[in-house]
C-alpha cells in the first residue's frame, strides 16, 4: 500500500496524545448538542408552535423535504464540532484536517466525476430487476427546483462527517500509532456504530453498519492514498446523491428522493437483497477513484 501522500494530513498532528483525542471526541460531542439546540431554540422563535413540532416530526423521519434538509443540515454540527475540538485539543488549523485546498479540490473534482460516470454506466446496462417497479416520488419541476438546496445540505452532511472520522480522527491516530490497522479500522468502527439503527433496519441493522465499516475502510484508504479529504468526500456526496436525491427506499431519509424503491427499509428480506449489490458499489467506486487519481 502507497500511503506516503498521507503525510500531508498528519504532518499538522499535533498534541497526539490518545486522551487528548478521547476529550476531543467527548467536545464534538458537546459541540454537537450544543449548536443542535440551539438551532432548535431558533426555529422555535422563528416557527408557529405546530410548524415548530411538525418541523421536529418530520426530521425525525426524514419523509418530507424540509424535514430531510433540516436533518441533514443538522449534521454540518459534526463538522464544527470536529473543527472546534482539533484547534482546542491539539492546536490544528481547520484547513489542516483536509489538506492542501488547491489539492483536495481538483481531487473532490475529479474524484466526483469519475463516480457519477460510474452510476450513470451501471444505470445504462441491462434493465435492472426492480427499473420496472420505481415509483415516482416528486414531480420533475420540484425536484430540479430543490437540488441545489439538496446538493448544498448533502455536501454539509458529507463534508462534516468525512471531517471528523478521516480528517480528524483518522490522522490524529495515524500520527500517535502509524500502523494502518489502527487508522484504518478505528475511525471505520466508530463510523459504522453510527450507522447502527436497529429501529429503522430491523435484523439487518448489523449488515447495514457492516455496510457502513466497508465504506469507511473504503474512505480511509483513498484519504490516505491521496493525502486529502477530497476523493472522500467525492464519494461520500455521490454515494448519498445516489441513495438520497435520485432512488431512495420508501419511508426513512426518503423525502428528497426523485423516485421510490418499491419496499421500505423495514422489509428485511428485500434489504438484504440489494446490501451487496450496494458493497459491490462501493468497491468499483473505490477502485474507479484509484484510477482516475493513479493513487
Amino acid at each position: 500500500m502507497s500511503y506516503r501522500a498521507f503525510v500531508l494530513l498528519t504532518r499538522s498532528a499535533r498534541r497526539t496524545e490518545l486522551w487528548r483525542l478521547a476529550l476531543g471526541l467527548g467536545l464534538v460531542a458537546l459541540v454537537m448538542f450544543g449548536l443542535q439546540q440551539g438551532l432548535l431554540a431558533l426555529a422555535a422563535i422563528a416557527l408557529p408552535s405546530e410548524g415548530y413540532w411538525a418541523l421536529i416530526a418530520q426530521m425525525r423521519e426524514g419523509e418530507t423535504p424540509a424535514g430531510l434538509l433540516a436533518l441533514l443540515l443538522s449534521v454540518g454540527t459534526m463538522g464544527v464540532g470536529a473543527v472546534v475540538a482539533a484547534h482546542l485539543m491539539h492546536r490544528r488549523a481547520a484547513v489542516s484536517l483536509i489538506g492542501p485546498l488547491p489539492l483536495a479540490l481538483r481531487q473532490f473534482l475529479r474524484s466526483g466525476i469519475a463516480v457519477a460516470l460510474l452510476y450513470i454506466a451501471v444505470a445504462l446496462l441491462p434493465p435492472w430487476p426492480l427499473a420496472g417497479e420505481l415509483i415516482p416520488a416528486m414531480p420533475l419541476g420540484q425536484w430540479l427546483a430543490l437540488l441545489p438546496l439538496t446538493l448544498a445540505t448533502l455536501l454539509i452532511q458529507t463534508g462534516s462527517e468525512e471531517l471528523l472520522f478521516r480528517g480528524y480522527l483518522q490522522s490524529q491516530l495515524a500520527a500517535r500509532l502509524p500502523h494502518p490497522g489502527v487508522w484504518l479500522i478505528a475511525p471505520s468502527a466508530l463510523f459504522a456504530l453510527g450507522h447502527w439503527a436497529p429501529g429503522t433496519y430491523g435484523g439487518n441493522a448489523g449488515l447495514v453498519a457492516l455496510w457502513a465499516f466497508g465504506f469507511g475502510i473504503a474512505a480511509a484508504d483513498l484519504t490516505a492514498r491521496s493525502g486529502t479529504l477530497g476523493p472522500a468526500i467525492a464519494l461520500h456526496l455521490v454515494n448519498n446523491l445516489s441513495a438520497i436525491a435520485l432512488v431512495s427506499p420508501q419511508g426513512a431519509m426518503s423525502g428528497l428522493a426523485l423516485y421510490l424503491l418499491p419496499f421500505g427499509t423495514g422489509d428485511e428480506a428485500a434489504v438484504l437483497a440489494i446490501l451487496p449489490l450496494d458493497l459491490a458499489a462501493i468497491f468499483l467506486s473505490w477502485l474507479t477513484v484509484r484510477i482516475a487519481l493513479r493513487v
